[in-house]
């Protein structure tokens, strides 16, 4: 089956990561996945969060994450969350996500008595913008964490794994990988996976929207989900090993 765009279902969108995006920022990367775009950055803050100073939580630092979808990221002018006095539930739930998925790959005690803050912001969607938030988000925490490292205020990168991310789904009955927009609004199920760069899994996220699935059918979006998030490891290796600016893989 050929998809919409000309992909095979077992086939990734273009992918584009560039570094040092925004210069003020410790970690700054630009993910473009297909047509959705997301800047991340990572912000380090020499103290630690509120709740761990209430607690007396000593020697041990926090990563947390903040999201958002620009007014024109869609095809129609959406309302700034801030100007409604609330974040909505979407939001809290991929802000929750990013830091507990990018929290699974960090050495806190190593971190020392600091917080990196993780912002993603997400300047054009067309599907996949959590997914894809967290790919790029895990380079601007290495990023931020090198920082940290050549100003001399840490000894070693207290990153112990590569994080990624992706969506699958199955649409009139053929199980797909990266769904783009048109695809995850028309999909039977979709699901988005997390996943360590050693193969464990951080999160899996998967909902039937009209028919249930089956335990083959999961097994068979599984594979396919395992399969991209490993291309996404290897593009983040391969920045991180050869420190590039800019890298893709795909048509991109």
């Amino acid at each position: 089956m050929v998809r919409e765009d000309g992909r095979k279902i077992d086939e990734m969108r273009p992918i584009t990561i560039s570094r040092n995006y925004i210069k003020h920022a410790e970690g700054a990367v630009l993910i473009t996945t297909g047509d959705t775009k997301v800047i991340c950055t990572a912000s380090v803050q020499e103290q630690q969060p509120r709740f761990m100073r209430e607690q007396r939580i000593k020697k041990r630092g926090w990563v947390t994450a903040e999201y958002a979808m620009l007014p024109r990221s869609t095809t129609e002018r959406m309302q700034r969350e801030a100007t409604q006095g609330r974040l909505g539930g979407r939001t809290q739930e991929i802000q929750r996500l990013i830091g507990r998925s990018l929290r699974a790959a960090v050495d806190l005690g190593s971190l020392g008595e600091r917080t990196i803050w993780i912002d993603c912001d997400v300047i054009q969607a067309d599907g996949g913008t959590r997914t894809a938030a967290i790919t790029g988000a895990f380079l601007a925490l290495w990023d931020a964490c090198k920082t940290l490292q050549h100003q001399g205020q840490l000894d070693d990168i207290p990153i112990t794994d590569n994080i990624a991310a992706t969506s699958v789904g199955i649409i009139n009955g053929t199980p797909m990988l990266d769904l783009c927009y048109t695809e995850d609004s028309a999909a039977d199920v979709d699901m988005n996976v997390v996943m360590t760069g050693s193969g464990k899994f951080i999160e899996i996220q998967g909902t039937a929207e009209q028919n249930p699935f089956s335990r083959e059918e999961y097994d068979q979006m599984l594979d396919l989900s395992v399969s991209g998030i490993q291309q996404l490891v290897r593009l983040q290796n391969k920045m991180m090993l050869e420190d590039l600016d800019e890298t893709c893989f795909g048509n991109a």
